[in-house]
């Protein structure tokens, strides 16, 4: 089971039939996702296939570390076909979180 954790904390895990893997990253479902941890950052970045970004901070104990985590909340359309699963609100995290 995927699970993407920060210095021993989890931040997220699924199955990995709930998963999706793009570019390089595991995607995480929406529900997998431990909220409490995560608040939104105000980073912009539009992928030119995926479509515009909301990034996240993630807390680590007392320290909030900016932009740990990424998601596209209304990727275009067309991504979903080259991806082969609407992936909208699934989280994905940087190389500092691991995910195993």
């Amino acid at each position: 089971m995927p699970t993407a954790t920060l210095n021993g904390t989890v931040l997220a895990e699924a199955p990995e039939s709930e998963v999706v893997h793009i570019e390089g990253n595991v995607y995480f479902p929406p529900s997998s996702i431990r909220t409490e941890l995560f608040e939104t950052s105000p980073t912009p970045y539009t992928c030119p296939w995926k479509g515009e970004a909301q990034y996240w901070s993630v807390r680590d104990g007392d320290e909030l570390r900016k932009d740990e985590a990424w998601s596209y909340p209304h990727p275009y359309p067309s991504a979903f076909d080259r991806v082969g699963k609407d992936f909208s609100g699934y989280v994905a995290f940087s190389p500092d979180v691991e995910v195993r």
